[in-house]
């Protein structure tokens, strides 16, 4: 049996992302993912990992990110988790609505929502995990 759990920290660091790219694309490939999904699969996971750089740990250096990948019960789950504050997930703006068409941030959410089978947020003591979850069977 292939390796089924994976993991990678990286400094809070917008550069650090084609180092998730390509975290994403190696445990995708080793867990045997479709290929039809690895696209969603890589938007939704640089989305949540931007927003845990930029909005929860505000690009400063010392603080982690750390990625958390495991299978379980035919169920791919990537744990997203910062040192931030953390937010309310519903007092994100819809993206969908017309005074937010054009604003250049604030879609991530609604892209993971999209492409995951399940999006969930914990707030720890440590910072906030977001959850996403792809259904492999």
């Amino acid at each position: 049996m292939a390796e089924t759990n994976f993991h990678l920290e990286i400094e809070s660091d917008p550069n650090n992302l084609i180092t998730v790219e390509e975290f994403v694309n190696y445990f995708a490939i080793e867990l045997g993912i479709k290929p039809e999904k690895i696209p969603g699969l890589l938007l939704s996971v640089t989305e949540a990992t931007t927003n845990a750089i930029i909005h929860a740990n505000k690009k400063i250096k010392d603080k982690m990110v750390k990625i958390n990948v495991h299978v379980e019960n035919k169920k791919l789950l990537i744990c997203i988790k910062d040192e931030g504050a953390g937010f309310d997930p519903q007092n994100i703006p819809d993206p969908t609505e017309p005074e937010n068409l054009l604003k250049d941030s604030g879609r991530g959410l609604y892209l993971m929502k999209i492409y995951m089978d399940e999006v969930k947020f914990n707030v720890t003591p440590e910072g906030m995990e977001t959850i996403l979850v792809l259904n492999l069977s």
